[in-house]
């Protein structure tokens, strides 16, 4: 086991394909793996918030999270845009 990775095969493969040394291609991997284990909770905090610094308003920020969840790799639940309100405000 590379870092915190448990299947060495992928590290092995982004190490090939990269040219990265192991030790750096297992903290990548574990980096994207962190990045989709997130919560869809946190996720949908997260992502408002940074929308929400770049200057847009709720019409345009809750669709665009509801269209980048379904993209998600591992694809969270659906939630319409209440649902993702009540994450956001509770």
């Amino acid at each position: 086991m590379m870092s915190g990775v448990e299947d060495t095969d992928i590290v092995e493969r982004v190490a090939a394909s990269t040219g990265l040394p192991p030790g750096v291609a297992a903290r990548v991997v574990d980096d994207v793996l962190a990045f989709y284990r997130m919560p869809t909770e946190a996720y949908v905090r997260r992502r408002h918030s940074e929308l929400q610094a770049e200057g847009r308003k709720n019409p345009e920020i809750f669709p665009r999270i509801a269209a980048e969840l379904r993209g998600r790799l591992v694809a969270a639940p659906v939630l319409s845009e209440r649902q993702l309100r009540r994450i956001v405000y509770g």
